[in-house]
């Protein structure tokens, strides 16, 4: 049996071991905190909505059905319009002071937000989730971005995985915070729900804390003109000596790249220049191809429906026949622990050996055989209209959401997270990554905003709008999302360059064709040289 850790390099790049030691994936979770804001913020507002003190305090108790509906979509949705806005913001400070500080900065702004939330009032209340909402618009535009470009190539999936990691670990903390504060505390007291909301400031502070060690990203030093700066901080992550051969070899692989891409700058001082490169580039063939193809992945990672059952889980189990506050939210809690088992495969054992395309396709396959199940379910037993009987029917409906749960996370869920940091040029890198963040903001957005009243309009066509959007999915990426596993972020032009073309199929084989010549180019210039020193011996 193979070793599921084994890190697997391609042919002709084998690296010292020194570089897959514990800093890079120091550097990893020490960003990924911030995905754990993301994670718990996704999570507990769903439960917290459905807990009585929370009701009764925001006026949900009280509300109808369709002002109900009103009410919980504008406390959801506010928190994503915030995030669209700190995406955009993340392009201009990314570039221009760091990944880490803007990382650091989203932390302040994010405290800002919670202290907010905590006040109790319902215009404190939006407020808070739009300055949250900010914060975590910037912190995962960037944070993808930032160990993308401090990861060894053969380990980046597992890196960038952490990411998902996080997010998915938290995001089970905050289903099951719900279900404990809704068994342990009072209805009428309000630490029911200001504890759900207090524990945000946890995952923040650890943010902070981790993040001020850390070096900055060596690609984004190289870019600003701080080669020492870029040299040591390589030199950090990769625990080798400045003059290590390898290290040598990478940081003038970088320096070549970034050179390219920052020809016809006047200087690195020169940012109104360098705006208007960046867009430049953006727009040239065999780049706007893969910032469409990151954007469009995000906008499919939401219209698959993942974001209506995190955000309202209770209310989908509702849904199904399983009623009851506890129960809605047991269920949930059930849900989020098989979709963090689900991303812990994904990051650990999937990603870097089966491979992006593999895991999307596989995946969109069974998430959306569980949809259409839960479409037909519903449609058949009314569980919309009236509370069905628990039967095998509704324990398969249960299955499967958990089933969906599983082959998502394992897919979906983090794939367009890493696509996205992984396949553009350094320089426009975090413009691209900005612009694919703010599209998946506003696509989550329209999901979770709308997704009350679908459920009050069209009922079981809900599961059926995203049963059908998953097979687009699976369309979408069996065309066009060639495999990046262990390419080089320098390489990607050769799956995405302008001469290549946009379907998958050819794009994968015009890599392998070139990985093929560059090997045999490398043997007998090789061969050359060892053909050199024979005759220098002889003579």
């Amino acid at each position: 049996m193979k070793n599921p850790f084994r890190i697997e390099e391609r042919p002709g790049e084998e690296a010292p071991r020194e570089i897959y030691g514990y800093r890079p994936h120091l550097l990893a979770l020490s960003a990924s905190w911030a995905s754990a804001l993301y994670g718990y913020d996704s999570a507990f507002i769903g439960g917290t909505l459905s807990l009585p003190a929370f009701q009764s305090t925001f006026g949900l108790a009280t509300a109808s059905g369709t002002a109900k509906a009103n009410l919980s979509s504008n406390i959801v949705s506010t928190y994503q319009a915030g995030a669209f806005f700190g995406a955009i913001v993340t392009f201009f400070l990314a570039e221009r002071i760091g990944r880490k500080r803007t990382l650091l900065s989203s932390t302040g702004v994010f405290l800002v937000g919670a202290i907010l939330q905590m006040i109790g009032r319902i215009d404190c209340l939006y407020a808070g989730r739009a300055i949250c909402g900010l914060a975590i618009g910037m912190s995962t535009a960037v944070v993808p971005i930032y160990v993308s470009e401090c990861a060894p190539a053969a380990i980046r999936g597992r890196l960038v995985g952490m990411f998902e990691v996080m997010l998915q670990v938290a995001l089970v903390c905050g289903f099951w915070v719900n279900y404990g504060v809704n068994k342990n505390f009072s209805p009428t007291s309000s630490v029911q729900w200001r504890l759900p909301v207090g524990i945000q400031f946890i995952p923040a502070g650890l943010l902070l804390g981790c993040m001020l060690p850390m070096v900055d990203s060596p690609r984004w030093l190289v870019s600003r003109g701080k080669r020492d700066e870029a040299v040591k901080a390589l030199s950090w992550l990769r625990n080798l000596p400045a003059d290590h051969p390898y290290l040598v070899r990478e940081l003038a692989t970088i320096e070549l790249a970034v050179e390219h891409e920052l020809e016809g700058l006047t200087g690195p001082g020169s940012d109104t220049n360098r705006w208007k490169q960046i867009a430049k580039e953006a727009s040239q063939k065999g780049i706007r191809n893969r910032i469409l193809l990151a954007m469009l992945l995000m906008v499919l990672q939401n219209f698959t429906g993942i974001n209506a059952i995190n955000y309202y889980s209770p209310t989908i189990f509702k849904s199904i026949g399983y009623t009851g506050t506890s129960t809605g939210l047991l269920g949930t809690g059930i849900f989020g622990i098989v979709k963090m088992t689900a991303t812990l495969l994904y990051a650990g054992f999937l990603v870097d050996k089966v491979g992006r395309r593999t895991l999307l396709l596989v995946g969109g396959v069974f998430a959306g055989i569980a949809m259409f199940y839960l479409a037909g379910y519903s449609k058949i037993s009314g569980s919309f209209d009236h509370v069905p009987k628990r039967d095998g029917g509704a324990n398969a409906a249960v299955a499967m959401i958990y089933i969906y749960a599983l082959f998502y996370g394992m897919s979906w869920n983090g794939i367009p997270w890493l696509f996205g940091s992984e396949v553009l040029p350094t320089r426009v890198r975090t413009a691209g990554m900005a612009a694919a963040t703010c599209i998946q903001w506003l696509s989550q957005f329209v999901v979770v905003y709308s997704l009350p009243h679908m459920i009050l309009g069209i009922s079981y066509g809900t599961f059926l709008f995203y049963g059908a959007w998953t097979v687009v999915a699976i369309v979408f990426a069996y065309l066009f999302v060639p495999e990046t596993k262990g390419v080089q972020l320098e390489d990607m032009d050769l799956l995405f360059g302008p001469d290549v073309t946009v379907f998958a199929i050819p794009a994968m084989r015009n890599y392998d064709e070139a990985l093929r010549a560059r090997v045999v180019a490398g043997d007998e210039k090789q061969g050359n040289r060892e053909d050199d020193v024979v005759y220098a011996e002889v003579v």
